[in-house]
Parts: structure tokens; C-alpha cells; sequence
């Protein structure tokens, strides 16, 4: 098994310290970075991925099929959604919860506010759009892996993707983003 891998996640879950702090850091951002898109809120995002870690030292290794990067992520969105189920109704991404950075430059605070409206954009989204937004360019998950997670034909995820796409593109050339 490779370094990162399910051979990591054992010697994880036997308590090797060093292990997980390489499996936290290796895939941290992409789990906060999901969970906050789908909740709106950074502190409810932080919290599941803490518990997405919380789940995976609770399985055993031998239960993996594949990567454990998309075994993560279907934890984690999981999880999101049913955080965010239970937090009724949908809180949407407010100035406050976007990361701010007041030190950068101009071409990093103009990326910095275009990202902002990208983001406000896939919030706006329909959950069917929005989850499948994210589990592709923010998950990096595959064709094959979103349609296992969402339990959803391959050619709906890709239909889905092509529309979500195109609504996201004609509102950001409305808001002139584009």
C-alpha cells in the first residue's frame, strides 16, 4: 500500500500519531473546503471533519474499496448534508463565514473577491447542482466516484455537471465576474 494510502490509515488507527497528522494534513482543506460549501459556515464545516476523522479511526481497513481520499469525501458529505438536514432551513454563505484577507495585494484581493462571488454563486444553486459542483472541482472526485457517493446514474452526473456549470457561468457573466 502506498505511503498516503490505506497503509497510513492502519498504522492511523493504531495509533501512530505521526500517521494521522500526515492523513489530517493531507486531506484537511479539501474536507473543510466541501463541508463549508454545502453548510455556509466554517465552524460547522470544521466540526465535520472532525467527525469524519471520528468515523474513519472507527473503521476497520480491510472495508476500504479504493482511494482513501474518496473514502473521505464520502464521509464527509455525507455528514454535511445531514448536518445541514438537521439545521433547517439552509443558512446561506454570509459575508462573515468567507475567509477575509486584508493584507493582499491588488491581484490577490481581486482573485480573493472573485473566488467570494464563485462561492455565492454555488450557494445559489439548487442542492442537486451545488452538491455535485463541489464533489467535482472541490472534491475532485471522478465521474465513477460521484455517481457511487450520490448513488446517481453516470450520465446524470454528467447532465448535472454540464447544467450547474452553465448556470454558474450565465450568473457570473450577469454579476460581470466573467
Amino acid at each position: 500500500m502506498n505511503e498516503l494510502g490505506l497503509g497510513r490509515t492502519a498504522k492511523a488507527q493504531n495509533g501512530d500519531q505521526k500517521a494521522w497528522n500526515v492523513l489530517f494534513r493531507k486531506y484537511n482543506r479539501v474536507l473543510l473546503r466541501l463541508a463549508f460549501l454545502i453548510l455556509g459556515s466554517l465552524d460547522q464545516a470544521r466540526d465535520v471533519v472532525q467527525e469524519t476523522f471520528i468515523k474513519l479511526n472507527q473503521i476497520k481497513p480491510k472495508h476500504f474499496e479504493g482511494k482513501i481520499k474518496s473514502y473521505l469525501m464520502v464521509i464527509a458529505h455525507r455528514l454535511a448534508l445531514k448536518e445541514k438536514n438537521r439545521l433547517k432551513p439552509f443558512t446561506k454563505i454570509s459575508e462573515e463565514h468567507l475567509p477575509q484577507n486584508t493584507d493582499l495585494f491588488i491581484d490577490d484581493q481581486i482573485k480573493a473577491e472573485t473566488q467570494h462571488q464563485i462561492y455565492k454563486t454555488i450557494s445559489e444553486l439548487s442542492d442537486e447542482h451545488r452538491d455535485i459542483l463541489i464533489l467535482k472541482f472541490y472534491g475532485e472526485l471522478s465521474y465513477e466516484e460521484i455517481s457511487k457517493t450520490l448513488n446517481i446514474p453516470m450520465g446524470t452526473v454528467k447532465s448535472r455537471i454540464f447544467y450547474a456549470v452553465k448556470i454558474c457561468k450565465n450568473k457570473l457573466q450577469e454579476k460581470r465576474i466573467l
